[in-house]
C-alpha cells in the first residue's frame, strides 16, 4: 500500500440540487488516503477543503446518532465505519439510501420512516398509570434480555435501503418500526401489544415481509430485525387462531 502522505482516493460522489440541477449525476473527488480514515472523514475534507457546497448528514462520528447511513459501493452502510483501507486503491462511489426521496445530494427526507414510527407507536405504553412518587418500574435481568437487542436500534434506516420489499412498496412499515414495536411488546412494562396490532398485522405490515434477511444483514448493532418480524408473524397467526376456537362457558 502507498504511504499515507502520498496516496489519494477517488470518491464518486451522488449530486443533485432540485433547484440547478434536471437530473442527479456524480462528481469525482480526488481526497488524501490516510488508514485510518472512514468514508465520512473523506465526505467531511470534501466539504472542507474542496467543495462546500456537497451536503450530506452526520453527528457522532462513533456509530451511535445513526445518521451517516449511506449507499457505499452499492451497500447501505454507516459512513463512519467505512473504512477507506477497505477499498483502497478503487474508487468509492457514494450514494443516499435507496428508497427514499433525496433532498440534495446525500441527504434523504425521512419523513416516511417517522410516519412510521407513529403508526407503530414505538413508545411504552404503562400498564396503568405510576406517579412518580411510587417509584421506578421494577424489572428482572430475564425480563430485560427478551427485548434488549431490540432495544439497539438507532434508526439508521440502512434496513430500509436493503429490503428488497420496501424497494417495491414503499407502504410497507418495514424492518426498524417493526423492530422497535416488538421490543415493545416484549417489554414487561408495557400493554400497547394490541393498539400496535393494527398496524403491524395489516396488509403492510408484517406479512409484506419475504424474510429475505437484509436488514439484519446491514445493522450495525445486530438488532435482527428479520427476526423481530418472524417473532411479530408468529404472535398474529397465534391470535388468529385463539380467536377461532370456542369461548369457554363462565
Amino acid at each position: 500500500m502507498a504511504s499515507a502522505s502520498a496516496a489519494t482516493q477517488v470518491l464518486e460522489v451522488f449530486r443533485y440540487s432540485p433547484e440547478q440541477d434536471p437530473e442527479p449525476h456524480f462528481q469525482s473527488y480526488e481526497v488524501p488516503f490516510h488508514d485510518d480514515w472512514v468514508v465520512l472523514d473523506a465526505l467531511n475534507h470534501i466539504k472542507d477543503r474542496m467543495d462546500w457546497s456537497l451536503t450530506h448528514r452526520w453527528s457522532c462520528r462513533m456509530g451511535v446518532c445513526g445518521s451517516c447511513g449511506m449507499m457505499v459501493n452499492g451497500e447501505a452502510k454507516l459512513t463512519c465505519a467505512a473504512f477507506l483501507r477497505d477499498y483502497y486503491p478503487k474508487p468509492i462511489r457514494v450514494e443516499p439510501l435507496t428508497g427514499f426521496p433525496v433532498l440534495r445530494d446525500l441527504v434523504i427526507n425521512m419523513d416516511d420512516f417517522m410516519e412510521k414510527l407513529v403508526q407503530v407507536k414505538s413508545w411504552l405504553i404503562p400498564k396503568e398509570p405510576r406517579e412518580l412518587s411510587q417509584g421506578e418500574y421494577r424489572q428482572s435481568p430475564a425480563e430485560l434480555a427478551r427485548y434488549k437487542q431490540f432495544s439497539m436500534c438507532i434508526n439508521c434506516m440502512l434496513c430500509y435501503a436493503a429490503c428488497p420489499v420496501y424497494a417495491l412498496h414503499t407502504d410497507f412499515i418495514g424492518p426498524a418500526a417493526i423492530a422497535l414495536a416488538q421490543r415493545y411488546n416484549l417489554d414487561s412494562r408495557d400493554a400497547g401489544e394490541q393498539q400496535r396490532a393494527e398496524a403491524i398485522q395489516a396488509d403492510e405490515g408484517v406479512w409484506e415481509c419475504t424474510f429475505v434477511g437484509e436488514c439484519s444483514k446491514v445493522c450495525p448493532k445486530d438488532v435482527d430485525p428479520a427476526g423481530a418480524i418472524q417473532q411479530a408473524k408468529m404472535a398474529g397467526a397465534i391470535d388468529w387462531y385463539k380467536a377461532l376456537l370456542p369461548r369457554g362457558k363462565g
